[in-house]
């Protein structure tokens, strides 16, 4: 390759590069419109003692009471799981 040519293509590609680095790191900066505007605001964790909801791991037996619920994400315990058993008081 001609040295000529390698000296007129380097400002040119170091350019592209330039250009490329910059416009990602802009994106990644700027936060998407739209993005956190319409999330919902959390709840409050609602008192359900009363409701006797019991998470029970399948594998090995470990019972998980619930008190308190908020967003309803079941735990993983073991790697699988949990179920949601929900038990009658001997009232």
């Amino acid at each position: 390759m001609p040295t000529w040519l390698v000296w007129l293509t380097a400002p040119l590609v170091a350019y592209a590069i330039w250009k490329v680095g910059t416009a990602t790191l802009r994106s990644l900066a700027h936060q998407a419109p739209g993005v956190l505007d319409d999330a919902p605001a959390p709840r409050e964790p609602e008192d359900v003692e009363d409701l006797d909801v019991v998470l029970v791991c399948s594998e090995c037996g470990t019972e998980l009471r619930v008190s308190k619920l908020g967003e309803l994400q079941i735990p993983r315990h073991c790697g699988e799981k949990m179920q949601v058993e929900r038990r009658t008081t001997g009232a």
